[in-house]
């Protein structure tokens, strides 16, 4: 009976570890001189791109930088809006309905 109990509790433990894991979005970096810096952005050289990087009060970063630093910027995509579009083949089928 013990290890059936210790079974449930391990099985119950891996299944909530499960979705919190699975939730957290990709990281990517992207490294190169600073170009500027503001209260709401961070913009770096990345080969002959310029990035920009938002930011806010929550990202951890140094008081001192400044253009011309090299610095490694870890970012997170996140959608702001999502719309929906109707497929290629949705159009020509609602078309030919109308024929």
């Amino acid at each position: 009976m013990k290890k059936s109990l210790l079974a449930v509790l391990l099985l119950s433990a891996m299944l909530r570890a499960v979705p919190a894991g699975a939730a957290a979005a990709k990281t990517y970096q992207v490294t190169g001189p600073v170009l500027e810096v503001t209260g709401d952005m961070i913009a770096v050289q990345k080969g002959k791109d310029r990035w920009e990087v938002a930011r806010d009060g929550s990202t951890k970063m140094p008081a001192d930088v400044k253009v011309g630093d090299k610095v490694t910027i870890e970012y997170r995509m996140t959608a702001t809006t999502v719309e929906v579009k109707p497929a290629a083949g949705a159009k020509k089928s609602a078309k030919a309905a109308k024929k």
